[in-house]
């Protein structure tokens, strides 16, 4: 057996123990450890600790392998070729390394150039007072309602609608809840069915007319006996109609009062004034994709039918009042841009909810669309730090994140309270250059492109570690989800990116279509394409991954084959909190298998054992099926119908009834590589699932690397 040389500290140690606690903390609210990445929104971001733990392993100097020791990679060059949030990028360029990203839509890219760029906060914060300041001036009439105690004119917070259905007797407005507000002496605060007014415990009496409301779930009209049908007939937006109104007087503090007319009349005036608005229809429509066709479903061909006539006055106003000035004009667009989850006619409310009360159940809570009955329309110029307004997301996603980024904080899971330890010496920036070749010997350094990865803009052999997570097969449609911001990014940005890209080169498999070939052709060539830029010998490529379907594995097992990897190692680490919203109540997995591959034939690396079987947890069955992955690359001679064959067989021969995934703190790495030989003797004497256990090392010192060595044989 030949091992490439040199090794690494990556190929024989990772500390899966530390991991699991740092990514149990982080898992919970990961952008409140990592704010610098996540100034817009993007889907299926890894734990930036997990990161920073495989980069401290392709470090030179044991010494900077302690995860609380600053830098590190200086002089090293670090390639994340399906880079989506950039994690690998952020956490590279703080240990000292030129990095490369790449990715075929443009958000992650310009969600990277814009944070990574070293540019003074003073600037930003400058910048976004005019840019307030002057949006404020020119609509924040349209958002202004009434204190209902002094009737003193104020901003109003938000607005909740009614969604329109009809029956035979007419129409109703249909609500997710009745209740409103858990009061604080125990009451509460709801709208009446028979009136749509505002009750509490003090009763009231219903006006003769009134809009009628009926709860979601009511599906059938008490009165005629017909099913409620939707008003689809309608543009989406008015589709609702207003019932409540939020704000906070000075005087009185919050309220909710009953839309009157003087907020229909400004709402009307909005809608006025929509049809003259200069937005280009061409330029807002919803192509069928996996995600989309829901909203075609609806009847809502254009992305502009999401939004409610004042959003859409605001968003005219931005195009206007963003500044010139390049870095600064893309972080302000980029803000509005991920504003717009928390903005638009498909946002829900969260009021109902005794610790949630006031909150905005944002565009993609559920990595999809939803069409709530209760819409909730955010005033984005609301002057209080609340969910969804400008002035929270400046806080949290630039002010906050660039002064973490000049200071990184790390949290210390060994202590009791929440305690973070600085690193001295790091920041999360560096300076943009134009290609890859200005990377060489010069530290904080970054290359971005908008392009496929199926041709690399860098030199044969000059990138040191191709570290990723990449396509998860099939599931969330990234690109196809993003349309909902880069219709409006293309608006506030047109000569940042090219938007008419083909997204046909995304490697991600289509939930309508069965077959893998798309995929493993596209995972082929940037494999091969990343086997090639490595260094020979020393070159790494990593990537975390994690899936339930055999197919899946396959396609993955058939691109790495293809394109010349072995397995040298492999560590299982928690990697989603099992209540996060998209996987709540699912059998989904949640923990990630890191993929440790070398560029080299088969019987070039270690010899992994064949699991006869994987085993049900969640844990371990992502560890067998890495070590699954790493047999089949060291077996000479497999065609993709082998590999296909070997994957539907082994793991149809896992239990049939699989018990929820635990999410427990054992590490599942559950399987050394070992000798040739010494798998013969484990097939002969135990079958061929007869393999070792390995244990997890405690938290290492300060002083000492991160350690996690796979057991030896002891056949």
């Amino acid at each position: 057996m030949s091992v490439p040389q040199p090794q690494l500290l990556i190929d024989t140690s990772l500390d899966v123990g530390f991991a699991d606690r740092l990514a149990r903390f982080e898992t919970y609210n990961k952008h409140h450890y990592r704010p610098n990445t996540y100034l817009h929104k993007w889907w299926g971001r890894r734990c930036g600790s997990t990161f920073r733990l495989i980069l401290k392993g392709l470090v030179d100097d044991p010494a900077q392998a302690d995860y609380y020791a600053p830098g590190g990679l200086a002089g090293k060059v670090i390639l994340d070729p399906m880079m989506g949030g950039g994690t690998t990028l952020h956490e590279a360029i703080r240990l000292g390394a030129g990095v490369i990203g790449l990715d075929i839509d443009p958000i992650p890219v310009l969600q990277a150039r814009a944070t990574l760029t070293d540019y003074p906060l003073s600037a930003l914060q400058a910048g976004f007072d005019r840019f307030y300041a002057a949006l404020e001036q020119e609509i924040g009439a349209y958002f202004v309602t009434h204190c209902p105690a002094c009737d003193e004119p104020t901003p109003s917070w938000y607005t909740l609608h009614g969604a329109r259905r009809r029956c035979d007797c007419g129409e109703v407005l249909a609500v997710d809840s009745l209740i409103l507000r858990h009061q604080p002496d125990g009451g509460t605060l709801s709208l009446c069915p028979r009136c749509a007014q505002l009750v509490d415990a003090r009763g009231h009496d219903c006006p003769a007319t009134a809009t009628r409301l009926v709860e979601k779930g009511r599906e059938v009209c008490d009165d005629c006996g017909r099913a409620y049908a939707d008003d689809n007939d309608r543009p989406f937006h008015a589709r609702y109609e207003p019932l409540v109104v939020a704000g906070h007087c000075r005087t009185h503090g919050l309220f909710h009062r009953a839309s009157d007319w003087r907020d229909r009349e400004r709402q009307s005036a909005a809608e006025a004034r929509r049809a003259a608005l200069p937005f280009v229809a061409g330029a807002f429509c919803v192509e069928a994709g996996d995600k989309s066709i829901q909203l075609l479903r609806r009847g809502v061909t254009t992305y502009l039918d999401l939004f409610s006539s004042r959003q859409l006055l605001f968003l005219d106003a931005v195009g206007r009042h963003l500044p010139d000035e390049p870095i600064l004009r893309l972080n302000l667009a980029l803000l509005v841009s991920t504003a717009l989850e928390f903005n638009s006619m498909l946002c829900g409310y969260k009021g109902v909810a005794r610790r949630r009360a006031g909150a905005v159940r944002h565009t993609f809570a559920h990595h999809g669309y939803a069409f709530p009955y209760t819409a909730l329309e955010t005033n984005p110029l609301y002057p209080r730090r609340a969910s969804g307004t400008l002035q929270k997301l400046f806080h949290n996603r630039i002010r906050r994140a660039r002064q973490w980024a000049a200071a990184p904080l790390e949290r210390d899971p060994a202590s009791a309270a929440a305690r973070f330890v600085a690193i001295p010496g790091e920041r999360d920036g560096g300076l943009e250059v134009a290609c890859a070749a200005e990377l060489a010997g010069q530290p904080q350094l970054f290359v971005l492109r908008q392009a496929s990865a199926v041709a690399l803009p860098v030199a044969s052999g000059s990138v040191d570690a191709v570290v990723t997570d990449p396509p998860y097969y099939d599931s969330i449609q990234y690109g196809d989800l993003a349309a909902f911001f880069r219709v409006w990014l293309q608006q506030f940005l047109p000569d940042a990116a090219d938007w008419g890209y083909d997204g046909a080169g995304a490697a991600v498999n289509s939930e309508r279509d069965p077959a893998d070939g798309r995929y493993v052709q596209m995972m082929s060539a940037i494999f091969g394409e990343c086997r090639r830029a490595l260094r020979p010998g020393s070159g790494r490529l990593v990537f975390t991954f994690h899936h339930w379907q055999p197919q899946a594995w396959a396609a993955l097992t058939k691109a790495l084959y293809a394109a010349g990897f072995v397995l040298l190692n492999r560590y299982v680490v928690h990697a989603e909190h099992p209540i996060s919203v998209h996987i709540s109540n699912s059998r989904a997995l949640t923990d990630d298998a890191i993929l440790v591959l070398a560029p080299g034939t088969p019987g070039d690396g270690p010899m992994w054992p064949r699991p006869a079987a994987a085993r049900q947890a969640g844990e371990e069955f992502t560890a067998d099926c890495a070590t699954l992955l790493g047999w089949l690359l060291g077996q000479p001679g497999l065609s993709a119908g082998d590999i296909e064959r070997v994957w539907q067989t082994t793991l149809a021969r896992s239990p049939e009834s699989r018990s929820e995934p635990r999410g427990n703190p054992v590490a599942g790495a559950s399987a050394a590589p070992r000798s040739a030989a010494a798998c013969r003797r484990g097939r002969s004497r135990r079958g061929r699932a007869g393999y070792p256990r390995a244990g997890c090392a405690s938290r290492p010192s300060s002083a000492s690397p991160a350690t996690f060595r796979p057991a030896a044989s002891s056949r």
